[in-house]
This record gives structure tokens, C-alpha cells and sequence, in this order.
């Protein structure tokens, strides 16, 4: 499947960036509002920042599909994984804005959403559970690190300006404490800002496979953009997404490769 990237590692960490996508089938882009607003809310580059686990022998797992033809992190049920609070769904009708995506009667019917669920979705999570698999044979305890990022500021969303790391471990369930406090520790060590399961929590992906009594700790981490891209105040076709600057990102890039090697750590460590 050329849209699923799996890039296979030995290392008791696994990386999985379910948003980094812009791939749009043409028969659903065409009856989209924009291809630009359809691509708005990828977590931009993502997949470039966490380039640097690759040499540490960690495994990343990838889709190229864009979220707006379904988020493969939220409940594949539909029911939301924020009750009483703004957004978006598994096959999204709006931006994290609110505005639509499709005009009025061009919205995928639940036929067209099951499909897709079966043609993604399913094949997504297939590909995170044999890798889970096949690294609990060699290891006692596997991280699954749920990699993303979103704008800093969305009203729609959220009040306010969100800190540069947002850390979520479904409020503790998802991952022994001691993983938490090492990702905060390299964190709390950086000059940015930090929070622990405070507007995110975690998707379906860190709430589904997060298993710490059986020795899968999963862990999301949404980075606020600022810390890698220049945020204009406003997004437009014009000025969003702006292009990667590695020498931009380098400071946050080098807290990352520390909650990286935090991780690894973690995991290799005997349990008690």
C-alpha cells in the first residue's frame, strides 16, 4: 500500500504520525470545498522533525492520506473522543476552524465512510498492532509514541495559546507515570513551555493500545507549531503551510531527540 509507510526498527519505541498526510483521492477532493482547506489541519512536517529516530533504530509508522478523508486517530465507532467540546470527527465535515468541507449534500454518506474505514483505517491500525507484535517478542515493554502537531492558536478549539508541548497519557491510564515524567523531564529541561493532559489527552490511538499492565505504554505528544514554523496570525492559501527550515526547527528538534532517547530508555529498562 503506497499510502502506508512502515520503516521497520529494533528499538522498543515505536513512532506513529497519524496526520502528516495531504493525500487527497481525486473523486473526494473534487467535491471538496478547497484543496487548500482540505490540507490546512495536517500536522505539517512532523514526519521531518522525527527524522532523527530513525538512526536510533526506532520504528515509524506513517499514512500519507489526509486527515480530511478520515482521521485514522479517532474512535472508528464516530462516537468523540472529546464529548461537550469542539472537534472533528472520522471522516471530518469541517477545519478545526469550523469551516466546511464539503458544500451542502456533497458530504460522504455512512456507506462512504465505512468504505473508507476499511480501505485505511483498518489497515493503519493493522499495521501498529504487528509492530507492537513483533516487539514484545524481544522486549518486556514497547512505547508507542502517538507524534503530532497543530497551530497554536484555534479559538474554535481552544482558549488561548497552547503550550509548545502538550502531553497526553489519557490522565495516566496509558502509560506507567515513570514514562510520563521522562518526556516531561526533557521537556521541563528546554526553554519551551509544557502541559500534561491538558486540552489533548490523547486520540484513540494512545487510549486503544495503551496497556501499561501488559507492557505497552503509549504516549501522545501534539506540538504547538510555533516551536518549528512561523505562525502567521492569519492562515491563507498564500502564507500556510511555510516551508520547512530545518535550521528554524533546530532547537525544538533537539528536545525531541532527548524525549526520544527518555523513551527508549524507559522501555529497556527492566520492569520492578
Amino acid at each position: 500500500m503506497s499510502w502506508l509507510g512502515v520503516t521497520r526498527g529494533e528499538a522498543p519505541l515505536i513512532i506513529t504520525m497519524p496526520h502528516t498526510g495531504t493525500e487527497i483521492p481525486t473523486e473526494i477532493e473534487s467535491r471538496m470545498v478547497s484543496p487548500w482547506l482540505a490540507r490546512k489541519d495536517a500536522d505539517w512536517y512532523v514526519d521531518r522533525l522525527y527524522e532523527l529516530a530513525r538512526p536510533l533504530g526506532v520504528t515509524l509508522i506513517r499514512t500519507a492520506i489526509s486527515r480530511a478523508v478520515i482521521d485514522v486517530n479517532r474512535d472508528p465507532s464516530g462516537a468523540s473522543l472529546y464529548p461537550g467540546q469542539a472537534t472533528t470527527g472520522l471522516c471530518p465535515l469541517t477545519s478545526f476552524d469550523g469551516e466546511p468541507l464539503y458544500p451542502p449534500g456533497s458530504e460522504p454518506s455512512p456507506e462512504e465512510i465505512a468504505a473508507r474505514r476499511e480501505r485505511y483505517f483498518h489497515p493503519y491500525h493493522a499495521a501498529i498492532a504487528s509492530e507492537i507484535a513483533r516487539l514484545r517478542q524481544s522486549h518486556q515493554r514497547v512505547v508507542l509514541y502517538d507524534a503530532h502537531s497543530i497551530r497554536s492558536r484555534i479559538p474554535h478549539l481552544f482558549d488561548g495559546v497552547l503550550p509548545q508541548f502538550n502531553i497526553g497519557s489519557n490522565r495516566g491510564a496509558s502509560c506507567d507515570q515513570a514514562l510520563t515524567a521522562a518526556v516531561e523531564a526533557a521537556c521541563r529541561d528546554s526553554a519551551f513551555s509544557m502541559v500534561t493532559n491538558g486540552r489533548f489527552v490523547g486520540g484513540w490511538t494512545t487510549r486503544h493500545y495503551g496497556s501499561p499492565e501488559t507492557g505497552v505504554h503509549a504516549i501522545q505528544m501534539e506540538l504547538a507549531i510555533r516551536g518549528y514554523l512561523d505562525e502567521p496570525t492569519h492562515c491563507d492559501a498564500a502564507n500556510w503551510p511555510p516551508a520547512y527550515d530545518p535550521e528554524r526547527a533546530a532547537a525544538l528538534s533537539a528536545v525531541l531527540s532527548q524525549i526520544i532517547e527518555n523513551c527508549i530508555a524507559f522501555a529497556s529498562k527492566r520492569p520492578q
